[in-house]
């Protein structure tokens, strides 16, 4: 007869069970989130696109001004974006120009330019549209496949379609970094008009307007 030992045996498969069961354990920890925070967060990413113009004493000529704002147009050139000058001469009459041009598509020119690769010649302005854009990256994430959440984990996909959306509606995607400042003036006669106006106006039965009302012949 052979014994069989035993203690071997059960060492063996409490060894087996425990590789196994560390192996599940690091693929589930490693994309998991047991809170109701979306780990899918939009990203924001910004973009220089430069034009270099001919500068004179007066700031710029008729035919700089045509090119600056055809190219103005070429980059739709819309709410959100950030113009600035690099002029090396710090010549105002040259902002003066470039905020005049970008007035009219409602923006202004502000701040400082952003550091571009390339010099400037003599005589020349830099013209920098900073343009900001949002996204989810990774988005959107099906790489749990599996049905079986024994941990009460939320979805690796959980967040991708509330973020994506707000990503590609928001107006300005610096707002999503940092909100408007405001002014610090108040607005309490504005706020409040429509308050009084709902407070002041007369009732419905006063002077008559309840009886005129009910006079009124109708139907279905």
């Amino acid at each position: 007869m052979k014994i069989l030992n035993t203690n071997k045996l059960t060492g063996a498969i409490a060894l087996a069970l425990s590789v196994g069961l560390a192996g599940c354990a690091g693929s589930s920890l490693s994309d998991s989130n047991p809170s109701l925070n979306s780990v899918h967060q939009p990203v924001v990413s910004r973009s220089n696109f430069t034009l270099d113009v001919d500068t004179t004493r007066s700031g710029l000529s008729i035919t700089e001004q045509q090119r600056l704002n055809g190219w103005f147009e070429t980059m739709d050139l819309r709410y959100g974006d950030r113009v600035t000058v690099e002029d090396p001469s710090a010549n105002p009459a040259v902002a003066d120009a470039v905020n005049e041009l970008a007035g009219r598509y409602g923006l202004i020119v502000s701040g400082v330019a952003p550091a571009t690769p390339g010099a400037l010649g003599a005589g020349q302005a830099r013209v920098v549209i900073t343009r900001s854009s949002a996204s989810v990256p990774d988005c959107p994430n099906w790489s749990n496949q599996s049905d079986r959440n024994f941990k009460n984990e939320t979805s690796a996909n959980y967040g991708c379609a509330v973020n994506s959306n707000i990503a590609a509606m928001v107006a300005n995607p610096e707002d999503l970094l940092e909100g408007q400042s405001g002014s610090g003036e108040t607005t309490i006669l504005t706020s409040t008009k429509a308050i009084e106006t709902f407070r002041e106006a007369p009732p419905t039965g006063a002077a008559g307007l309840l009886e005129a009302n009910q006079n009124q012949g109708g139907g279905n």
